[in-house]
């Protein structure tokens, strides 16, 4: 069986397994509910050259954040030679591109081959930052220990990435001397490592591993918090652009308005065909997240940059800005398969109560300082104030201070405890000199 065959069955193969993947996670999407529209594209566009590839956001932390945007920018650089092998695999090709872009295609495979090296000793870099120097940002209640066995398979996969690509270059050089295509600084100093009657098979062992690992790790991506590799450049391109502090109105608040304001409306029949459907206030459960909360949720690096930032955390509440997202996404897993078969099905459950309680919710201080930190524009608040929300118009569950003022609003129409009348008595005794 030919190498090309080869390839191909196992490309196949894989792809059918993502495919399902995709498939799966689209279903998840349609039980969400709409959101804001993606419009201002040129704004987008901006926003996306300096966050997602500019990593202006992470780089706000120099040294570990330097790190991580030159890993970044070597894996853009690197899934180029990517794209060229899984061609050359299935058209049973040897690069292909080096005869089509010429001098570019040198300049590309030295970046290649210089991050390359450089990711080796990220990986390593993060792995001791992980286990050795165990950095606070990395443990809470939400960082079980699969969440950091998760870090771990992922950062040996990109590991071993970077080593059967160098390995790969290695012996390429070594068997393509007088007529090598590309230019590869690296490997080329390494290749004395190996002998030249095992340079041939050196290069194929390589290139199968390092092409094998690429499958496989498209496939264990969506199930991981790398899933951010895939997420996060269309996640900060929909970012929500108001400010941060703006408040969204409830679309089903505003369709009670409107009934209220044409009372034609309110008792009129739903269209032919359609199910009238009782609004409910807020988020309780992941059918009430918007697809946004649901990217947001997949595309969480679980980094802990917004958890280290918030003052309700930092002075010992229970409150984390990641267990939130990290709590959707385990509860779109848990329920999802469920609401795909039965819309009506429930499991006695719910994502407020169950998996994220009143205390947590209550604590957020709203100061966006989550929002503000976090490197893939994920939108804390947004969902926090929606699941309040649900507490308080669904559930009349507040805290006793709020019970006081939501009172007080109603009976006085204003937060403070005294009538209307009452109001100016403090500035009687006021003498004011007239001008």
């Amino acid at each position: 069986m030919s190498k090309q065959l080869v390839f191909i069955i196992v490309f196949l193969v894989a792809g059918g397994v993502f495919g399902f993947t995709c498939m799966r996670l689209r279903r998840f999407f349609k039980l969400t509910r709409p959101s804001f529209p993606i419009d201002r594209i040129g704004e987008r566009m901006r926003l996306t050259l300096m966050v997602a590839f500019g990593q202006t956001k992470i780089l706000r932390r120099p040294g570990i954040g330097l790190l991580h945007a030159l890993v970044w920018w070597g894996f853009i650089v690197i899934t180029l030679g990517t794209a060229e092998m899984m061609v050359d695999g299935l058209a049973g090709t040897e690069r292909f591109l080096g005869a089509l872009i010429g001098p570019l295609y040198d300049v590309i495979m030295a970046s290649g081959d210089v991050f390359a090296a450089f990711i080796v000793f990220a990986c390593l870099a993060f792995l001791f930052r992980r286990y050795v120097m165990r950095v606070k940002r990395f443990r809470g209640v939400e960082m079980t220990p699969g969440a950091n066995i998760d870090a771990t398979i992922a950062l040996m996969l990109i590991l071993l990435l970077m080593v059967s690509l160098l390995g790969m270059n290695i012996g390429y050089v070594k068997t393509h001397a007088g007529n090598m295509v590309g230019m590869y600084p690296v490997a080329s100093q390494l290749q004395y490592l190996i002998p030249d009657s095992g340079a041939h098979a050196f290069h194929e062992i390589n290139w199968w591993t390092h092409i094998c690992l690429v499958l496989v790790f498209a496939n264990v991506l969506p199930y991981s918090k790398h899933f951010h590799v895939f997420m996060s450049v269309p996640n900060v391109f929909m970012s929500r652009l108001e400010p941060y502090t703006k408040i969204a109105n409830m679309e089903s608040v505003t369709k009670e308005v409107k009934a209220m304001m044409d009372p034609n409306t309110a008792f009129a029949n739903p269209p032919e065909g359609e199910v009238a459907v009782v609004p409910r206030f807020g988020v309780k459960d992941v059918e009430d997240v918007s697809w946004k909360n649901y990217a947001d949720a997949l595309t969480c690096t679980q980094c802990g940059r917004c958890t280290s930032v918030c003052p309700a955390n930092t002075t010992g509440k229970l409150l984390s800005p990641r267990k939130i997202f990290v709590d959707l996404r385990h509860r779109m897993n848990d329920k999802g398969p469920g609401l795909i078969k039965d819309a009506s099905y429930s499991d006695g459950k719910s994502l407020v109560g169950d998996y994220i309680s009143t205390e947590e919710l209550w604590a957020c201080t709203t100061c966006n300082a989550c929002v503000q930190e976090c490197p893939v524009n994920i939108d804390h608040v947004s969902l926090i104030m929606d699941m309040r929300r649900s507490l308080v118009m669904e559930d009349s569950s507040a805290p006793e201070a709020l019970v006081s003022m939501f009172n007080n609003i109603e009976n006085n129409g204003a937060p403070w405890q005294f009538s209307q009348s009452d109001r100016m008595k403090w500035a009687e005794d006021i003498t004011v000199k007239p001008a």
